[in-house]
Formats: C-alpha cells, sequence, structure tokens
C-alpha cells in the first residue's frame, strides 16, 4: 500500500516534470510538479475514459502528461 503511495508519487512528479517542461510552465518545485502530475493523471485518465483509451502503464503515464500540459494551458491563459 506504502510502496504502491510512493510510486505513484514518483511518477506523477515525473509526469508532471515533463509537462512543465514541454509547456515551458513557470513553477519548478518538486511539490509543484508532484501535484501537477497527479492532477494531471485525474484529468487524462477522465478524458482517456470519455474517447475509450485507457489500461497499461505506458497509456497511463501519457494520458497523464497530456492532463497536466492541459492544465498547464489552462492555468496560463486564466493568470496571463
Amino acid at each position: 500500500m506504502i510502496k504502491q503511495l510512493i510510486v505513484e508519487l514518483i511518477i506523477g512528479g515525473l509526469c508532471g516534470f515533463v509537462a512543465n517542461s514541454i509547456m515551458k510552465g513557470k513553477s519548478k518545485g518538486i511539490i509543484i510538479n508532484i501535484l501537477l502530475g497527479i492532477a494531471g493523471g485525474v484529468v487524462g485518465g477522465y478524458i482517456g475514459n470519455l474517447i475509450g483509451i485507457g489500461g497499461g502503464w505506458v497509456t497511463g503515464i501519457l494520458l497523464s502528461i497530456a492532463g497536466a500540459c492541459l492544465i498547464v494551458w489552462i492555468f496560463k491563459k486564466l493568470f496571463k
């Protein structure tokens, strides 16, 4: 249980970092990247379920990165 949570936090942090780098975001903190990756996973998973994509590690990571990129884009538009 704890090991799974740690793995998910690490993967969420990496997804947030990748999305932040792709979108050239200003946040550079590890906590922000973890939260961005987790939120991106939620958004990406929701969108993936809507269009029928899901299952598997690679798909989950790609959807997390895409969702995090979407969140960064929205925040850039809202707080410009």
